[in-house]
């Protein structure tokens, strides 16, 4: 596409006004720009992680910025199949993420599990040392401000493996007026995911048998050419999984990362871009694009999250039970709602470059937009995680999803199907729960 035609397509783009956002105070930006002709500065504003120069050896050539780090999510290029061929290296292989950019905010002192309790939805003292939960933050009206992994290296240690915002300094705001006695601060600690079905031989290479013992979300402590790690069973795919938080990283980067290297190179490694692809197809959800702050846990499948029998108090917590009533009494407090679609078209094979909208069957309306589409090799047709009316969210309930040009610019068939949409190697907690007849988790 031409540049002119690129710059009167952004120009001319409309913020469309017909998807109920009015339970939002900043709406989702839903114009449909398109991909549009600029490039990434790369200056000190931003941080580079103690692998990014080894990313950029290893052929990263783009990137995004997340916690304020410039983070890489592409090494094979389009002309050689892109993203899809490290889709293929994932689910058959073993795949290595640069993915320092989730800092390691600790949480240290006599009452960290106090501080940590009150800050997330779950009971802090179910984690025990050596072990780790998913888990969500939220605000005074219940909304998601972050979904990290949670480790309990130690009795009185924590470290929140952040997704993308700021909840350092949320978690600090919070102890000034609380006053636990703890300490609050991001350590030098930055993680590589090791995934895909022969990560756990690679591991057992690097750290032997014992590797094969830990537990989902459960930690060992090791050490890789010299520097010392942490390894958690845990990742960002549904496929099997670790990943490996190396101390000191700005000194011991290079240790860890070519150590895996060249134990890699029997299994068939391959250096590629976090999966969300796979993340997709798993139902995991990326917060920033699929949940924010203005996003509760009864809107995105994280209802699970809100254990109906936690006895001490957490932020969010009234009006999170407040929504929760609401809900069971069939008055939602909420416009829309999370679902999974399966749709035509195109072989989506890329990051989407906007929201895209989801319209009424008849076409007519624009009722909800797409937050991560993609196609599933598996499945073999288009799936997407959507917000839709949240008394459109049954299971076989159809749509039509307007795509953009690159894609062919038509509207075709959509259906909404249960998440997630495949199986994941080690269910999540919503899952085990749900089979379990329950609606939460502690």
């Amino acid at each position: 596409m031409a540049k002119d035609n690129l710059q009167s397509r952004a120009g001319s783009a409309r913020h469309n006004t017909s998807v109920d956002q009015s339970d939002r105070r900043v709406p989702i930006n839903l114009r449909q720009s398109g991909p549009t002709p600029v490039e990434m500065l790369i200056s000190t504003r931003v941080r580079k992680s103690p692998y990014w120069h080894l990313s950029v050896e290893a052929g990263c050539w783009r990137a995004t910025v997340y916690n304020r780090i410039y983070h890489p999510r592409g090494y094979i290029r389009p002309e050689d199949g892109g993203a899809m061929v490290e889709y293929n290296a994932l689910v058959n292989h073993v795949t290595m993420w640069n993915v320092a950019v989730e800092r390691q905010i600790q949480v240290k002192g006599p009452d960290a599990e106090k501080l940590v309790d009150y800050v997330i939805t779950r009971d802090a003292s179910l984690i025990k040392p050596m072990h780790g939960k998913y888990v969500i933050l939220c605000n005074e009206d219940g909304g998601i401000l972050n979904d990290p992994v949670l480790l309990r290296p130690a009795e009185d240690e924590f470290w929140f493996s952040i997704s993308d915002s700021d909840i350092e300094w949320w978690i600090r705001g919070v102890n000034i007026g609380k006053k636990f006695d703890v300490t609050i601060a991001e350590i030098d600690v930055a993680p590589v995911q090791i995934q895909g079905p022969k990560s756990e031989a690679l591991m057992r290479d690097l750290f032997g048998e014992e590797v094969s013992h830990i537990p989902y979300y459960g930690l060992m402590n090791a050490q890789l050419d010299g520097a010392d790690v942490l390894i958690s069973q845990t990742g960002f795919t549904g496929e099997k999984g670790y990943e490996i938080y190396c101390k000191d990283a700005t000194l011991n980067a290079e240790k860890v990362w070519y150590g895996v290297l060249e134990a890699g190179k029997a299994h068939n490694l391959m250096v590629i871009a976090p999966a969300h692809h796979r993340r997709i197809a798993a139902g995991i959800l990326s917060w920033g694009q699929d949940i924010d702050q203005e996003v509760s846990p009864f809107q995105c499948n994280l209802a699970y999250q809100v254990p109906r029998n936690k006895q001490g108090d957490y932020i969010g917590k009234t009006a999170l039970e407040d929504a929760r009533a609401k809900i069971d009494a069939n008055n939602s407090p909420y416009k829309l709602g999370m679902v999974g679609l399966v749709f035509g078209g195109e072989q989506i094979t890329d990051y989407a470059n906007d929201f895209w909208l989801v319209h009424s069957s008849d076409g007519n309306n624009a009722l909800g937009y797409i937050t991560s589409p993609w196609y599933s090799p598996e499945l073999q047709t288009n799936i997407a995680l959507a917000h839709v009316p949240w008394d459109m969210r049954s299971v076989g309930t159809k749509f039509k999803i307007s795509l953009p040009e690159e894609y062919g610019g038509q509207m075709v068939d959509a259906e909404v199907v249960s998440v997630p949409f495949r199986p994941s190697v080690n269910p999540n907690s919503r899952e085990v729960a749900k089979s379990k007849g329950s609606d939460y988790v502690a």
